[in-house]
């Protein structure tokens, strides 16, 4: 078996936050990305690029309930053609619906978007739930186009980057990416299940068939 070496940019903190952190804790916050997918953050922005950071006082770690992410969810999943269960399900298992989530890797927001992968997916606040379930839902989007249609893989490529699964040819012999897609898989069927419990009928999508909502449809693990 071999192991893959999965790299990642170094999430970087501006000195003017760190030197503020008590202060700006109560305070409004601001971030920039450059494109090199570097974080700055301030409580003092100087430059028109950085945008405020939506945070709750005295919640340093809020969780969204569906109903709240629901709209948003529902706009993104009209847009990139994504059926919306599928979406919660990505969610679910990379932040629990936590907004603020920052990984050990440096992924952000409610579906752990990675710095440099917001820049090239036009997220300007990461920490916004709506912009990052829009960049989030269209990463998604992009990687079932480019292994056409397969989830397990699309989702091995979420995890681990497509240029894993791409080396591999298939799904990486990786012991956290497998759990990873078999997570969200599962997550998916119960999402898709409870849609049938409480409307009586799977929420229609405009997604190809490839990636019908049917709950038959949907694996119960990777392959």
């Amino acid at each position: 078996m071999h192991t893959a070496r999965i790299l990642f940019s170094t999430l970087m903190i501006g000195a003017t936050w760190l030197t503020q952190l008590p202060q700006a804790l109560h305070a409004e916050i601001y971030q920039y990305i450059d494109a090199n997918g570097t974080i700055s953050l301030t409580n003092v922005p100087t430059d028109l690029r950085y945008r405020r950071v939506a945070t709750r006082p005295n919640r340093l770690h809020p969780t969204l309930s569906e109903r709240e992410v629901g709209p948003m969810i529902s706009r993104s999943s009209q847009q990139h053609q994504l059926h919306p269960a599928l979406i919660r399900a990505v969610i679910k298992a990379e932040s629990d619906f936590d907004p603020l989530a920052v990984s050990r890797a440096g992924a952000i927001g409610l579906m752990q978007l990675m710095p440099q992968t917001a820049v090239r997916l036009d997220v300007h606040d990461l920490y916004d739930p709506e912009d990052n379930i829009g960049g989030g839902t269209k990463y998604l989007r992009q990687l079932l186009d480019r292994f056409s249609g397969n989830l397990p893989l699309a989702l091995a490529a979420y995890n681990a980057g497509e240029h894993v699964v791409d080396r591999y040819r298939g799904l990486p012999p990786i012991d956290e990416t497998r759990q990873y897609v078999r997570k969200v898989m599962r997550y998916y069927r119960t999402f898709l299940m409870k849609d049938l419990a409480t409307t009586g009928h799977v929420i229609a999508s405009a997604q190809p068939a490839s990636q019908s909502p049917h709950p038959a449809s949907v694996p119960t693990a990777a392959e």
